[in-house]
């Protein structure tokens, strides 16, 4: 009978540990809370994007999808991302990559998409059915990664590196800006303009104690991808100065005839991200509840020619403007935007102002220039080493074959070519590795101007760095190439503005509550228009002398619900009310953005406003053309019932230069681009009606044109203001000669004649550029920043003397 024998393996003892499910909650919930903020949900302060972002735009640029080349589908650049670089789900990567791709969400796109991304009301077709590359602008993020210009990490399985952040060659998070939810807290950040940002970044660069008001002159507000209008700006500027703050945001709309005794609201631009068919569903929403009248139908006319239009038919009988309060108070034609600039700050989430923004933007920024220049530095300064050291080899060549040719070995050949010509290790391997055919003459020639070409640069690099003014002037510069490529005229009206108080709809229209006080409404040379209230004493302290954009084209007094009239280059007039232009106090000591005329009047193409001018009955309007034409027009001819007529009969190529109000005692006065000044008293021209096509009114040349009309009540402060240059320069780059000179140096003439001589061109010059009649000049450049004039006094036929900057244009400070 066999023994029995038990089992003598050991049992494994137990383990068992007592944790506090309190404190293990709390640090595994702190540990998943600094995962989601760092690593997912807020952007990098210094490139304005989150981590899966950063890794699509790295890895696009690494599998070459340059914008100069074919897209690939985009299930292959998620696929690229998720296996190398991001170690989540692919729809949170491609849902990010269309975001990217959207005009509608960024203001500069950072991917062009070919198919279907989406809209405001749709969402994208399947990552397999679309096709991306890189936008012209995420170039600029990404260039010189090769140049050590940022530090980089590992991958989630540190089989490859990915950067730390983009070098970005604009201030992208204020660019495009963001929005995000992490654990405890959100981001939420409005697009701005880049030309607008880049102006302030640069400004704050060259001015660090540069207060927010100072910066706000060059950023008065969100620019938001599909325009629309920002009314009321306390809000933005206390998030500017705080980082929180909540603006409001409405539809661009205009009131027009639908059809006889028919009028509707047209909706051409819709606040950001509500699109078409929202808006829709809630005033069908709110007119099935009651809560909306006067509506007769909504159709939805947008085509891909003329982009957004949503009409919106009014009942007879209803008033469109009470209707549109309404609109805006119960359906997203109004909305509300909560700013909140919380990103990551060295890897902290903190809350920015804009001044903090910019200041972490510009400092990075110099920390990559920095980086760029001592990596070239160090690349030049081993390839001078290494032609150095060829040029010593070609000048005894000899001497170096025989040495090659009697060692045993390359390593020997080494030694010896280092012992016997004084040449370090790299100098001497790269002997070795020599081919015969840079031993020609040509060849040594090639080396001497690279050697000379790679001092000049070592030389140029070693002062920059050894500059912070040079460097912050090079970061300057780059930043300037950056807005002149991608940059892009603002699309969003800002509006100073109260709250909208709710309204029944027997109520009177929203503009008819405010009080139709005595106003003053500006036009600046740089296309702005502001109305200022005037004070007890009638008179108003002008936005000329608080405003960035400070030289006057023209002044008119009227009342704040009063009828005013545009003169555009087209010969037509816009009847507008200053009702809605943004407003300045009398006593108010801040400056005045203003509203873009051509926006505000809603002009298209190169149509564009010459004069603002009184619609009364006395006196008559004065027109000017750039084929020399002058008519008189009065006001009873224009129709009440006509938001613009055609007062001009223009001519083929021919445009309106001028207009202002002209009574028989002005004198009107020509400047033509051959530097011929003509002056004529207006009773000369008899008025005329809207439909005629005007009368001689100066003799032009072939070839040229009228570049200046006005008409001018002459006094001894009167000046003429000149400025000639080249027709074969670059508009913008040659800021040309200057002349200032009394207007009485210019003799009266009969109208139809040919003028007199305003100034005798330089050598070099053949054309006046600009020209300008009246008091008080005031010389602005493209930005509205003030350039010197020479002063005043010179002769009539005088040559100009050079100007310092370029004058985009010339007006008055009106007192």
């Amino acid at each position: 009978m066999a023994a029995s024998r038990t089992d003598s393996t050991p049992a494994v003892p137990e383990r068992i540990e007592d944790v506090d499910v309190s404190s293990e909650m709390q640090d595994s919930f702190l540990e998943y809370a600094y995962s989601v903020i760092y690593s997912r949900a807020l952007p990098d302060a210094r490139d304005g994007l989150k981590p899966v972002q950063r890794r699509i735009l790295f890895q696009m640029a690494e599998m070459g999808l340059r914008p100069d080349r074919g897209h690939v589908k985009s299930a292959r650049v998620v696929g690229e991302v998720m296996g190398k670089l991001h170690p989540h789900g692919d729809s949170a990567i491609y849902d990010a990559l269309v975001r990217l791709a959207q005009p509608f969400a960024l203001r500069v796109p950072l991917v062009d998409g070919h198919g279907n991304f989406g809209s405001l009301d749709d969402g994208p077709a399947a990552a397999r059915y679309t096709e991306a590359r890189l936008a012209p602008a995420a170039l600029a993020l990404t260039e010189n990664l090769d140049e050590d210009v940022v530090d980089f990490i590992p991958n989630y399985d540190g089989q490859f590196q990915q950067p730390e952040v983009l070098p970005a060659a604009f201030p992208n998070l204020l660019v495009n800006g963001t929005t995000g939810i992490a654990v405890g807290m959100a981001t939420n950040m409005a697009p701005h303009n880049l030309i607008e940002v880049v102006a302030a970044a640069i400004h704050l660069l060259e001015h660090p104690e540069a207060t927010l008001d100072e910066l706000m002159e060059f950023v008065p507000g969100p620019d938001l991808p599909g325009g629309g209008v920002i009314v009321g700006l306390d809000g933005i500027k206390e998030a500017y100065a705080s980082g929180r703050g909540t603006f409001r945001t409405r539809a661009k709309t205009s009131i027009e005839s639908l059809g006889p005794r028919r009028t509707g609201i047209v909706v051409t631009e819709l606040p950001y991200m509500v699109g078409a068919e929202r808006v829709i569903e809630k005033i069908k929403d709110a007119v099935g509840a009651k809560k909306l009248t006067g509506i007769a139908d909504v159709n939805d006319l947008t085509d891909r020619n003329h982009g957004l239009r949503l009409v919106i038919g009014i009942k007879t009988g209803f008033d469109p403007n009470a209707v549109l309060e309404q609109l805006y108070r119960l359906t997203p034609l109004e909305d509300s935007f909560g700013i909140n600039n919380v990103a990551l700050v060295e890897g902290r989430p903190q809350t920015l102002g804009l001044k903090e923004l910019l200041s972490v933007y510009l400092g990075h920024r110099v920390q990559v220039v920095t980086r760029r220049s001592r990596y070239r530095l160090a690349r030049r300064q081993e390839r001078l080493h290494l032609v150095e050291g060829l040029l010593i080899a070609i000048l005894d060549i000899d001497e170096v074959i025989q040495v090659i040719r009697t060692s045993d070995d390359g390593e020997q050949a080494r030694g010896r070519l280092m012992d016997v010509f004084d040449l370090s290790q790299p100098q001497a391997e790269y002997i070795l590795e020599l081919r015969l055919r840079r031993l020609t003459k040509f060849s040594r020639i090639e080396l001497e101007n690279e050697r000379d070409t790679l001092k000049a640069e070592i030389a140029e690099l070693e002062a920059l760095l050894a500059s912070d003014s040079l460097l912050r002037a090079q970061v300057a510069r780059e930043l300037d190439a950056a807005a002149e490529t991608f940059g892009t005229p603002r699309r969003t009206l800002l509006l100073n503005g109260g709250p909208v108080a709710p309204r029944s709809r027997s109520a009177a229209p929203a503009d008819l509550q405010i009080a139709d006080a005595p106003c003053r409404v500006f036009l600046s040379a740089t296309g702005r228009m502001v109305r200022a209230e005037l004070g007890e004493d009638g008179t108003v302290v002008p936005p000329a002398r608080r405003a960035k954009h400070d030289a006057i084209r023209a002044a008119v007094t009227t009342t704040t619900r009063g009828e005013l009239g545009a003169v555009t280059s087209t010969g037509r007039l816009v009847r507008f009310s200053p009702v809605d232009l943004p407003s300045v106090p009398a006593n108010s000591v801040q400056p005045a953005a203003g509203a873009r005329v051509d926006q505000y009047l809603g002009l298209t193409g190169s149509e564009h406003v010459v004069a603002i001018v009184p619609l009364v009955e006395t006196p008559a309007i004065a027109l000017g053309t750039a084929q020399g034409v002058v008519k008189r027009v009065a006001a009873t001819e224009l129709p009440l019932n006509r938001q613009d007529v055609e007062i001009i009969a223009l001519k083929p190529g021919d445009s309106v230069v001028g207009a202002a109000p002209a009574p028989d005692d002005v004198e009107l006065v020509f400047v033509t681009s051959d530097a011929q000044l003509l002056r004529f008293g207006a009773d000369q021209v008899r008025p005329q009606g809207r439909a005629a096509g005007g009368m001689g009114g100066i003799r032009v040349s072939a070839g040229e044109r009228v570049i200046a009309f006005g008409a001018v009540a002459a006094g001894d402060e009167t000046v003429v203001v000149t400025i000639a240059g080249s027709t074969q320069s670059l508009a913008g780059t040659d800021a040309g000669s200057g002349k200032v000179s009394p207007f009485a140096e210019f003799p009266s003439k009969g109208r139809a004649t040919g003028g007199v001589r305003a100034q005798r061109f330089l050598k070099g010059e053949d054309a006046l550029t600009l020209a300008w009649v009246g008091d008080e000049p005031r010389a602005v450049g493209a930005d509205g920043s003030v350039r010197n004039l020479p002063a005043a006094g010179a002769k009539r036929d005088a040559s100009g003397q050079p100007l310092d900057a370029v004058v985009a244009a010339v007006g008055t400070v009106v007192s």
